[in-house]
């Protein structure tokens, strides 16, 4: 499947216009539609998603953000059955060096079993997980401050 997954962060990216990495997580979406891929999340990212965009942005940008996604034809939603939250699970406490959510687990899960590599996030979990996150990271300035 050419797919990359979507993870809150990168949705909250996306939606906020102050959102530091904004234009970057833009501009990787973008890029990957561009690409052909079809966008990948789940109904447990959505469900943060919907409230975060509702506690930072408000309900009107949460419910604008709800249509498009809803809408999309280019947006594959994954829903969490039985099988995959139990395998979360285990992930879930697994990893007792590592700080990942339960929605974060579910999402590894998700994207183990459909070979995702790929996800467009600010969390570096996805990372500590064994993923690539886009946008990667901000290209530093080759210039030097000027000395006085």
């Amino acid at each position: 499947m050419k797919a990359v997954f979507v993870d809150t962060a990168g949705w909250m990216a996306c939606a906020d216009g102050v959102d530091p990495a904004h234009r970057r997580a833009c501009a990787a979406r973008d890029a990957a539609l561009d690409a052909g891929q079809i966008l990948v999340t789940s109904d447990f990212v959505v469900d943060e998603t919907l409230t975060l965009i509702r506690f930072r942005l408000g309900l009107t940008a949460a419910e604008a953000w709800w249509r498009q996604a809803d809408g999309s034809r280019r947006l594959r939603w994954e829903r969490v059955d039985s099988e995959r939250f139990e395998k979360a699970r285990q992930v879930f406490f697994q990893y007792r060096d590592k700080d990942f959510s339960f929605t974060d687990c579910t999402s590894f899960v998700i994207m183990r079993e459909l070979r995702l590599t790929h996800a467009i996030t600010t969390d570096g979990r996805f990372r500590q997980a064994g993923f690539q996150i886009l946008p990667g990271p901000r290209a530093r300035s080759s210039r030097r401050p000027a000395r006085s």
